[in-house]
């Protein structure tokens, strides 16, 4: 554990170095969620889509910040910095399981203050249990992001190609979720012969993760918790930090 939390410790520190990015960050995540939320509202046929998007907010922001440790890593490949990791006195497995876990907790920390922001504007607070629950969905949550972010950062040669394969990620996690919009409205294309998509949407970990913390903050029938929620995020945790881990120590172990 002791060389794991030195490669966390490493990991904060760059994140700060970026501290004025992250603010700027938050305030674009802020900014959307009291500016376009509150236009959408009045534009579309959910009666509060304000309500409806602050939760999908701190998704959100957990995924963009938890996916940064990927630019990192492949910036130090491409640049062979990982070298100088590689001199410092641990296993590969210690470093590739440091990495992933600091991507998962940098999310955690960009993530709090939306959560917070998302609790006073609604008005709601979660019991302690609900609260727990919640923390520990987003963590599971941000551990398979950053696994994600990972795996692809170690399985491509160039920034461009990091970039490209981010985007991909990124439209299909977000716009085939309930981030955005209610998983009703994602079933309408079980009736145009899309139903694959809908399958991914319900699957995916974004959506579980954006409704679990909307069944306890918002009183709506659509939205009541389940343990598959929970389940779901897991597994996807479980897939990609164990992906990562081993795709990490794989391409240290070429060098």
């Amino acid at each position: 554990m002791k060389a794991i939390l030195h490669v966390i410790e490493y990991d904060f520190r760059n994140f700060f170095r970026y501290r004025w990015f992250v603010i700027g960050l938050i305030a674009m995540n802020l900014a959307d969620l009291f500016i376009s939320a509150i236009v959408f509202t009045t534009m579309t046929s959910i009666v509060d889509y304000f309500q409806f998007f602050a939760p999908g907010l701190v998704v959100l922001g957990l995924f963009a910040s938890a996916f940064m440790i990927g630019r990192e890593i492949n910036m130090e490949i491409r640049r062979e910095i990982h070298h100088y990791m590689l001199s410092l006195p641990m296993t590969r497995t210690e470093l590739a399981v440091g990495r992933v876990l600091a991507g998962g907790l940098r999310g955690m920390l960009y993530m709090t203050p939306l959560l917070i922001t998302t609790f006073i504007v609604l008005h709601r607070f979660p019991t302690l249990p609900q609260l727990l629950l919640i923390l520990l969905t987003l963590l599971l949550l941000a551990i398979g992001i950053s696994g994600v972010s990972i795996s692809i950062a170690v399985s491509t040669t160039s920034f461009e190609k990091f970039v490209t394969a981010r985007g991909v990620v990124y439209y299909m996690l977000f716009f085939c979720s309930s981030v955005f919009y209610p998983i009703s409205i994602i079933q309408v294309l079980a009736t145009k012969g899309l139903g694959p998509l809908v399958t991914f949407a319900q699957v995916n970990p974004l959506t579980n993760g954006s409704d679990l913390i909307r069944s306890f903050l918002l009183d709506s029938p659509d939205y009541v918790f389940s343990p598959l929620m929970l389940l779901n995020v897991a597994v996807f945790c479980g897939i990609f930090a164990f992906f990562a881990t081993f795709a990490y120590s794989k391409i240290l172990q070429r060098h």
